[in-house]
Parts: structure tokens; C-alpha cells; sequence
């Protein structure tokens, strides 16, 4: 099994005030890919989200997949928490999970989720981050996660895979 964490950004599932859907949507989804993944709720915060995902990383997490605020409110911000972090991103992978909600709402265009991965080295994390909502949730798993093995294997200087 992959260790990962599953971060779902929100303003009212950390208060209390809405129940988290998505972030235990997402762990369940990604069991089915070999991937175990434990969730936390954050608010809306830069610094809490930055801290939430530099901490997952820290406790072995080889995939971090947060959950939320990639929209165009003022309060969506983790695009703008995770860019730091990355030492690479995979563009190509962030258009395909918007290709892939495009298929089921034309809104989906409208995220700004990264992908990429925190270093190239065996140590290195891949960052993943998908729409609040369960049907972005549930494209972004269907993208992500038949390729993060590969991902991390890669990161760990694996061979690609042959015909």
C-alpha cells in the first residue's frame, strides 16, 4: 500500500458546520488503487494548507491528495499553497482531470488544481490537488490514481514499464 493523506480544504467542514463528503470519498476511491490514505480537514488558510501538506509529507505520505479550494472565490487558495511546494509540476496530468470533469460538467474547466511532486528523488511526494466537490473527487481518482505507483516509482529512479 502507498501512505497518503487526503486533505479536505473548508472553511465549514473544520468548523463543524458541514460534513465532510469528499475527503473520505477520496480515501475510499483510492484504497481500490493500492493507496492507503488518512484525511484531516483544513480551513481555507494558505498557511494551514502549506502546513498540512509539508506535514503529511514529513510523516511519510508518498502521495498528498487535497480536496477543495481550487475554485475562483476569494477564499479558494490552494493552488496558491501548494505552488511552492513543487519542484515539478505534471501539467499534463492537471489537464486530464479537467478533460475528464469537462466530460461531466463544463464548469470543471474553472479549477485551477496543481499536480506535480515535491522533489525527484526517492523522498519526493506527488501533490494532487482535485475540486471539493464528490464528482471532482471521483474524476481526479479515475486520472490519478491507475498512474501514482508509476509516479512514485519513478521518483525512485524506476525503469519504465515495457510492452
Amino acid at each position: 500500500m502507498i501512505p497518503a493523506r487526503v486533505i479536505t480544504v473548508s472553511d465549514r467542514c473544520f468548523a463543524g458546520t458541514t460534513e465532510d463528503l469528499s475527503g473520505p470519498l477520496a480515501a475510499r476511491l483510492l484504497a481500490d488503487h493500492g493507496i492507503h490514505a488518512s484525511v484531516v480537514v483544513v480551513p481555507d488558510d494558505i498557511g494551514a494548507i502549506r502546513s498540512a501538506i509539508q506535514a503529511a509529507i514529513g510523516t511519510g505520505a508518498r502521495l498528498v491528495f487535497t480536496t477543495g479550494g481550487t475554485g475562483l472565490t476569494p477564499r479558494d487558495v490552494t493552488p496558491e499553497a501548494t505552488e511552492p511546494l513543487l519542484a515539478t509540476r505534471i501539467d499534463g496530468l492537471a489537464d486530464a482531470i479537467r478533460r475528464r470533469g469537462e466530460e461531466n460538467t463544463a464548469s470543471a474547466v474553472l479549477s485551477r488544481g496543481l499536480v506535480g511532486v515535491t522533489a525527484r528523488s526517492p523522498e519526493g511526494a506527488l501533490v494532487v490537488n482535485a475540486p471539493g466537490s464528490r464528482g471532482g473527487v471521483t474524476d481526479t481518482v479515475a486520472v490519478i490514481g491507475p498512474l501514482t505507483a508509476h509516479i512514485i516509482d519513478q521518483l525512485a529512479s524506476g525503469d519504465h514499464p515495457r510492452a
